[in-house]
Parts: structure tokens; C-alpha cells; sequence
């Protein structure tokens, strides 16, 4: 008698709190998690050494770091250093438009690099972090794009063309940052080893970016601990 393997998957890790979510959340619905990392030049380069350490940690087969250097065009506060990045933001501030944070074609390029790595290994799945919920208003992060790529995926690969249409998986994309935060206490994430922030200061996050912002309010609502080691305290309520 055979034993069938698991379902082989790629899985995308920023070392942020989505990403690391979306990790645990694929080791724990049983696949043979391959962790994918992108070195696109960004400001924020320590959430590298984070996921570095988050794939071992949780136990991913595997963990490789490809570097594609997009900063060669700037057009982002996160990959050209005279960019500032925005402070401070209100969540209406956050919701109107696309902010200067979003890097042009981020996740484009990030999804067809998984599209070759799951081929090569002969994955099965791609499984992303993006959300569109609470989100930064980035394009790339709505269901409309994953649906376009998995159908770009099943005619411009080998594995589409002979009949083993690779999935896109995005587990978190209709939940609220709280609710990201629920599943993964539910799944032991250490989300103190995680990195969100844009602007690191020393080490430690701003805590006044938007992906601070975000990060701070859903551990709020979700009424979890935030163990995250802020450079600037939250403003008190009064």
C-alpha cells in the first residue's frame, strides 16, 4: 500500500505578521510547506533575517531567499531611501488611496517567482498572506488579482498545460487584521519574532507607519497582548 505525500506548497514569508500567519496556517492544514522570501531591495531588509528564522522555527521542509532588485526603480518609500516613508496616518487617511508605500508590481513579481519555485519542486499550491480587509489599499492585494494570476498560471506553465493547474491560496484574505491575529495565537505563531514596520528604528518598529498602525490596532481589537517592541509608545486615549 502507498502512502500519498502531502500537498506540496510554496508558501511566501515577508517574516511579517501576515505572512508568518499564512505559514503556520498551511503547516497546519498537513503541507509540505517550501517557504519563499524576496530580496527586492527594500528598506525594511530585516524582516529577512526574521523569516529566516521564522521557517525553521516552524517548520518548513525548506526556506530559500531569492534576491530581485527592484529598488533599480524606485517609485516606493519602501525601495528608494528619498522616499519618506508616511507617518502618523489616520485609518481614513489609510483608505483613500494608494499609498507611496506601495512598490510597483510587488507582488506580480514575488507570485511568478513562487510560479517557478512550486514548478521546479512540483508544488502544488501557492499560498500568499495578502488581505483585503485591513489592508493599505494596495492593488495587488485583492481577490480580483489572485484570480487573474492562478488563470495567467494555468496557461503559461507546464504543469497548467498538462492538466495540474496550480492553486493560489490566500487563507487571510477576507479576515480582519484581528481576526489574522486570532488564528494565529490559535496556532502558537511567536508573533513577537515577527517584523511588520516600514521604517525600523534600531531594530525596533516606529510604531507609526502604517503596518505599525494596523498591527497595534489588531492586537486591540482581538484584546491579545502586543509583544511587539515599539520606538514610540502608542498615543494615550483620553
Amino acid at each position: 500500500m502507498t502512502t500519498r505525500r502531502p500537498i506540496r506548497a510554496v508558501v511566501l514569508l515577508s517574516g511579517g505578521l501576515d505572512s508568518t500567519t499564512c505559514l503556520a496556517a498551511a503547516l497546519a492544514a498537513g503541507r509540505e510547506v517550501h517557504a519563499l522570501s524576496v530580496d527586492y531591495g527594500q528598506r525594511h531588509r530585516g524582516e529577512l533575517a526574521r523569516a529566516r528564522a521564522l521557517a525553521r522555527a516552524l517548520g518548513a521542509a525548506s526556506h530559500r531567499v531569492v534576491k530581485v532588485d527592484l529598488s533599480a526603480f524606485g517609485g516606493s518609500a519602501l525601495t528608494d531611501a528619498a522616499i519618506a516613508v508616511p507617518k502618523g496616518r489616520s485609518a481614513r487617511s489609510m483608505s483613500r488611496d494608494i499609498p507611496v508605500t506601495y512598490v510597483p508590481a510587488r507582488n506580480t513579481v514575488m507570485l511568478s517567482l513562487a510560479l517557478a519555485h512550486a514548478e521546479v519542486i512540483g508544488a502544488e499550491e501557492i499560498h500568499v498572506g495578502v488581505n483585503a480587509v485591513d489592508y493599505s489599499g494596495y492593488p495587488d492585494c485583492r481577490p480580483e488579482f489572485l484570480a487573474a494570476f492562478e488563470k495567467l498560471a494555468r496557461v503559461a506553465t507546464k504543469a497548467g498545460v498538462g492538466g495540474r493547474p496550480l492553486r493560489i491560496v490566500a487563507p487571510l484574505l477576507r479576515l480582519s487584521k484581528a481576526g489574522i491575529i486570532e488564528l494565529g495565537t490559535r496556532l502558537q505563531v511567536p508573533y513577537g519574532r515577527t517584523q511588520s514596520c516600514y521604517d525600523p528604528v534600531h531594530g525596533r518598529a516606529c510604531g507609526r507607519c502604517d503596518a505599525c498602525q494596523l498591527r497595534r490596532k489588531g492586537f486591540e481589537a482581538a484584546g491579545i497582548p502586543d509583544p511587539t517592541p515599539y520606538a514610540r509608545a502608542a498615543k494615550r486615549r483620553t
